[in-house]
């Protein structure tokens, strides 16, 4: 029997030397023996000749080490990790509960994307490996992973809202993990880009919409409201918009490039033109060539303004 860096283990307790703690060995008194300090023996004190669950771990020094603490997650395991820090050559450090912090290397991380990268408090699914010398270590959870652990989304969750968490950032979208509630892990969703408001990053929590529940379980989402209720919040938008400017005009309209209208109002250019047309139809507004004013306003003599 081997006592191995990132299990929980039943050991006895062989004996205490003061002032270092106990320690502790498989319970025929054979084999070798691992150190359990004092600072690690929360909850009820262990008894010479009794049983404790330890997990066990590296400290500072490289020694195996034993806590009474319970660990997040275990070697084989995955498990959603909070973002403590970061170190730009080593890379993730993570909140595994024990006090002590798992290191998710920088490797993973592709540098051409540092926009993608987690930031302190994301959470990232992880599985707990090892390395060469045995030392725990972390990776991404990936498809494979999830598999065994995820469930069918139902048909119910279309058009709702709901939170994920991104798990992996491709070119034309993002791999989530969609909460589901007392349901464990959740179900495997996707966000594409043209879905998305703003770039998501791994380890983001989010909330989208459901759009489509697929036949094998997962969903694809939307983090854009729906087309009738993003028109009316997009309306009220450039409406305020207006009523800020001067004279209540501003030199954008739907004859303004797609790209302009991106920079100024993070919209397409669509979106901006289905805004427009109901402010239009409401008689809220006029559009005077490449202007659009306010009809209360009646003001124009802003037209020496430029976008921006």
């Amino acid at each position: 029997m081997n006592l191995i860096a990132g299990t929980l283990q039943r050991l006895r307790v062989l004996r205490e030397v003061s002032p270092y703690g106990w320690f502790l060995g498989f319970g025929d008194g054979d084999g070798p023996e691992v150190h359990l300090p004092y600072g690690e023996a929360v909850g009820t004190r262990p008894e010479v000749g009794s049983d404790a669950e330890v997990f066990l771990f590296h400290d500072d020094k490289e020694r195996l080490t034993a806590t009474l603490r319970k660990p997040l997650i275990t070697l084989g395991g995955m498990a959603r990790l909070a973002v403590a820090d970061f170190h730009p050559s080593f890379g993730f450090f993570l909140e595994m509960g024990i006090g002590r912090q798992l290191l998710l290397p920088l490797k993973q991380f592709p540098p051409e994307r540092k926009n993608a990268w987690p930031q302190t408090g994301d959470e990232l699914h992880v599985v707990m490996k090892q390395d060469k010398e045995g030392r725990m270590l972390a990776r991404l959870a990936k498809i494979d992973d999830f598999a065994p652990l995820v469930f069918r989304a139902p048909t119910s969750w279309m058009n709702e809202w709901r939170e994920g968490w991104v798990t992996d950032v491709f070119k034309d979208g993002v791999f989530t993990l969609v909460d589901g509630g007392v349901l464990g892990f959740g179900a495997l969703g996707y966000v594409n880009n043209a879905s998305m408001t703003h770039p998501l990053r791994i380890g983001q929590k989010f909330k989208a919409r459901v759009t489509q529940v697929r036949e094998d379980g997962r969903v694809s989402m939307s983090v854009k409201a729906t087309k009738e209720v993003g028109r009316l919040e997009d309306a009220d938008r450039i409406l305020a918009f207006l009523k800020e400017r001067p004279g209540g005009a501003m030199p954008y309209s739907d004859q303004t490039s797609a790209e302009d209208i991106q920079r100024r109002f993070q919209l397409s250019k669509s979106a901006f033109k289905r805004a427009l047309g109901k402010l239009m139809k409401e008689g809220r507004i006029r559009q005077e060539g490449n202007w659009t004013r306010l009809i209360e306003s009646g003001s124009a003599e802003e037209a020496g303004d430029r976008p921006q």
